[in-house]
């Protein structure tokens, strides 16, 4: 009897069980279901432009896979990135030729700047957040341009039709379908966002510059048009003037904010008579802080070190959350009770106080949206980070060797099942694929222990990544494939979430350094076609070219173009650089020339070549001399720009003949500038010191010899 009933009740529960699993089940159809009648919803309502409101969208799965799908195809067909990006710019261009005023760019920056911009809004379709955010990024940078309807219409027609020819029957209906509906999306937002937010932005830009006494930048414009060539001010006496304007505004500025300061009793400390008057944001925001009893909240110096970064990225939420997700790891490792609305109180005052004269309703709507969308992201992860970086130690600390072997094997193993393409960038060996595997995990523990000097770390390395040439579109793969890994390897949520957001905050970093570097000339310089490099600097203005071969800076991180193509031993575009920096330009006012930007930048470049590029160092030792085309007695005027080779940045003697003679050539000690330089400093200076000393010595020898 017993056995009876024990059968029944194990009837009765799998019975249940199986009922569980069915309505499980039919809810799940039933979700699913729903996201489907929810993506069909949004692709029938993106067959035409909406821009009366922005809000997230999610396309079938099939419709987002084919477009992504059709777009690798468009690129992979086209010979480069840069020629898929050139026949996209010519083809928006030849559609209407009404707006071809809009296109006052470069045709090759905008053509880069067309397939960065596609690229990333196929790259996050399938994520209606993501998506959301990167259109709303690629808005605020469209805020200056009348976009409507029928330009979107224009547009999308142009870029579709291209498709059309390019792919033929490789371009399905479904991949129309997804670029339709993707691009309505696109001309929409960026239509609402100019009609929402665009005179926020602009409020709280303009009020920003007036607060930190901005206007000065117009006499450090004027310098840097000085330093582009040794008379700026030939432009007129228009530079002086404006610097003059400028610094009268400054001074306008500064008393009114004096005044203001003094009338709210802001500035009330009267026994102090040497007290500086606070000009700056930062300078009124500690005033006011200490007036208002907020001295002791330290913790608003840790949000005011990147507030500028954050207003100055306003239009781009992209970066906003970044420096936010930042923020939030720089104020985990404060001890103390933090009360954001207090930072609120104090910016507002401090912004009244700066700006006197244009405050009003506007102003406080503006500033008061900012941070309510800043307090809004810090609040989403006050608390997180240092439960996430405990659980992430944990992690890290309990891993066993043959865990991690198993971590460094199946890291790569799911990114190339997810990018096969990326097999073509980690071509390393073995060892230093494990080195690299290694070293993404330290930096995830890192980025929680040392926020700033990770950031720093991480810029850097992303400029390398420039000049390796590396997709942007690899690095989500990577990260989904990383955090693959990680999910096999532990059940604890935090660790897997911990490692998640640090690694997805660090790819980020990467992407927006690689992005902001990506010049037209790094990308000449991985193809080491001269022709190219040309090309590439053509666009630029006469005073520029020297600072786009010679520097392209991310944040506090720069790199060298020219360093970078010997390093990479992209030999022909480094001639083709070194040329082009010692030829001289003019225009009505202005002689340019690169010689003392390039050795500002790289005071040792003969050392770098000696040792790098020998081959180089003529093409540079010829930059050095300017021959005269006209002809007078049979003879012609030659200058010799020998400066930088005789002295260094610092009035001491260079070390460049040194170096030449290190490196045991006899071609390039023949050459007419060493030779002139090496004859200038041994007649004008070293001879005498050298007969000097030898007559000293012979004057000990006769003492010695007669002595005897």
């Amino acid at each position: 009897m017993a056995e009876v009933e024990n059968q029944e009740d194990t009837e009765y529960l799998e019975e249940e069980v199986e009922e569980e699993e069915a309505a499980v089940e039919e809810e799940a159809g039933q979700t699913q279901e729903e996201e489907a009648a929810y993506s069909d919803t949004s692709v029938a309502k993106l067959k035409e432009v909406q821009d009366k409101e922005f809000v997230e969208v999610r396309l079938p799965a099939d419709v987002v896979a084919e477009a992504q799908q059709a777009w690798q195809t468009f690129i992979g067909s086209a010979s480069s990135r840069e020629a898929a990006g050139e026949a996209i710019y010519a083809a928006l261009f030849d559609s209407a030729p009404s707006l071809q005023s809009l296109f006052k760019t470069a045709r090759s920056v905008m053509a880069m700047r067309f397939m960065n911009g596609l690229n990333s809004i196929i790259s996050s379709a399938a994520s209606p957040s993501a998506l959301k955010t990167q259109v709303e990024t690629l808005g605020f940078q469209h805020l200056d341009l009348e976009v409507t309807i029928p330009r979107v219409v224009i547009f999308r027609d142009a870029i579709i039709d291209l498709f059309d020819m390019e792919m033929g029957a490789r371009f399905t209906s479904k991949a129309k379908l997804g670029f339709l509906a993707l691009l309505n999306y696109v001309g929409g937002a960026y239509i609402y966002i100019r009609r929402e937010y665009a005179v926020r932005i602009k409020i709280i830009n303009s009020s920003w510059r007036t607060a930190n006494n901005k206007a000065a930048d117009f006499m450090d414009a004027g310098e840097e048009g000085a330093a582009e060539g040794e008379g700026a001010e030939g432009e007129g006496d228009e530079g002086g003037e404006a610097a003059a304007k400028a610094e009268e505004k400054a001074n306008a500025q500064a008393a009114a904010a004096k005044e203001e300061a003094r009338a709210s009793g802001e500035a009330s400390n009267k026994n102090s008579n040497n007290m500086k008057v606070p000009t700056t944001f930062n300078e009124m925001f500690m005033f006011n802080g200490a007036v208002m009893g907020f001295g002791s909240s330290l913790w608003m110096n840790l949000i005011l070190e990147q507030f500028d970064n954050m207003v100055m990225n306003v239009a781009n939420s992209y970066r906003l959350q970044e420096e936010c997700d930042v923020l939030s790891l720089v104020l985990a490792k404060y001890r103390g009770t933090i009360i954001l609305s207090e930072f609120k109180a104090v910016m507002l005052a401090s912004l009244r106080s700066l700006v006197p004269k244009d405050w009003d309703g506007d102003h406080e709507v503006a500033w008061g949206w900012l941070w309510e969308n800043v307090e809004r992201m810090l609040k989403n992860l006050m608390g997180k980070p240092q439960v996430q970086e405990k659980a992430l130690e944990r992690l890290i600390m309990s891993l066993t060797e043959d865990a991690v072997n198993y971590l460094r094997r199946e890291v790569y193993k799911r990114f190339f099942a997810l990018a096969p393409a990326g097999q073509d960038y980690f071509k390393q060996s073995t060892t230093r694929l494990y080195w690299i595997a290694d070293k993404i995990v330290e930096m995830t523990i890192e980025m929680y222990r040392e926020p700033k000097k990770m950031v720093e770390d991480i810029s850097a390395l992303g400029l390398r990544h420039v000049g390796y040439a590396i997709p942007t579109e690899f690095f989500a793969p990577f990260v989904s494939g990383a955090v693959e890994v990680v999910r096999t390897m532990t059940t604890d949520e935090q660790a897997e979430d911990g490692f998640r957001w640090s690694l997805t905050l660090i790819s980020k970093i990467l992407v927006r350094t690689i992005l902001e570097g990506s010049t037209i000339v790094m990308k000449a310089i991985n193809t080491n076609q001269e022709k190219a490099l040309k090309k590439a600097i053509s666009v630029s203005p006469r005073g520029k070219r020297a600072r786009e071969l010679l520097n392209i800076s991310v944040g506090t991180q720069s790199i060298s173009p020219l360093y970078w193509s010997i390093e990479s031993g992209s030999l022909n575009c480094a001639r083709a650089m070194i040329r082009d920096l010692l030829t001289i330009r003019a225009d009505r006012d202005n002689y340019y020339y690169g010689c003392d930007e390039l050795f500002a930048r790289h005071p040792d470049a003969i050392h770098r070549l000696c040792a790098d590029a020998p081959a180089l160092l003529p093409t540079l030792l010829d930059g050095l001399i300017w021959r005269s085309r006209l002809t007078v007695n049979a003879q012609r005027r030659v200058n010799y720009y020998v400066k930088h080779v005789i002295q260094d940045e610092n009035g001491k003697f260079n070390q460049a003949l040194e170096w030449l003679v290190d490196g045991q050539d006899p071609k390039i000690i023949c050459h007419p500038v060493v030779v002139l330089f090496s004859d200038m400093i041994w007649g004008r200076l070293a001879s005498r010191y050298f007969f000097l000393g030898r007559c000293y010595f012979l004057l000990t020898l006769i003492i010695f010899i007669t002595s005897q």
